[in-house]
């Protein structure tokens, strides 16, 4: 019987990515085939337990409250958490990262409490339009973290789309930081576990190098 991180025939166990049926799942597995990696999309425990991945990714895109009601009515919350406890392979992608922390200001959302932190809009001057969306230089914080090996740790364009972003009440679980009109938490590590506030699936060549990383991490 196949375990997580193996294969029932010797090949490498596929990336498991959860539908929580607001995300952009097809953007996300076509990047992660472009990589090199098999894909599973997961719905349930169930799924996952089937899959035997050996990497958890969770995008997604919209509203937080309806990722976290989705993640829970299927019980792969418990799953989420469990997975990150252990220090597994965890990528999580804009609403997949802010899921992680304690509370968002997005509709008064509790998240999973992965981490202990909030999700809080940006408040910015006039001139600097919200939602945050397009391209922006982000610096990793180190830059030799394994997600961004083979990236420039001072400055990489990616692709942004939110109007809420990340603040982790601890300092040392930033991964990398962007500026729009004021520093923000633009990624996040600990261990095995990674999550992004941009979209790299949406990045092209510096994208499919975080994905690559990340796979290869696994």
């Amino acid at each position: 019987m196949a375990v997580a991180g193996q294969a029932a025939a010797g090949t490498p166990a596929p990336i498991a990515v959860i539908d929580t049926g607001i995300c952009n799942l097809r953007s996300v597995t076509k990047a992660l085939e472009a990589v090199g990696a098999a894909v599973r999309v997961v719905r349930d425990p169930a799924g996952v337990t089937a899959a035997a991945p050996r990497g958890l990714v969770l995008p997604g895109v919209g509203a937080l409250r309806d990722c976290v009601a989705s993640l829970r009515a299927s019980g792969l919350d418990a799953v989420v958490r469990r997975w990150i406890g252990e220090d597994r392979p965890f990528l999580g992608v804009c609403l997949g990262m802010q899921a992680l922390l304690e509370h968002s200001e997005e509709g008064d959302t509790a998240g999973l409490g992965v981490f202990p932190g909030r999700v809080v809009r940006f408040r910015r001057p006039p001139e600097y339009k919200i939602p945050h969306m397009g391209w922006n230089t982000v610096r990793f914080t180190p830059a030799s973290s394994p997600l961004a090996a083979g990236l420039a740790g001072e400055g990489e364009a990616f692709y942004f789309v939110h109007s809420f972003h990340c603040v982790p009440d601890d300092p040392a679980l930033v991964l990398a930081e962007c500026d729009y009109g004021g520093k923000f938490c633009a990624a996040i590590g600990r261990g095995r576990v990674f999550a992004t506030q941009f979209h790299p699936e949406k990045s092209q060549a510096k994208g499919l190098r975080i994905y690559a990383n990340f796979v290869a991490s696994a």
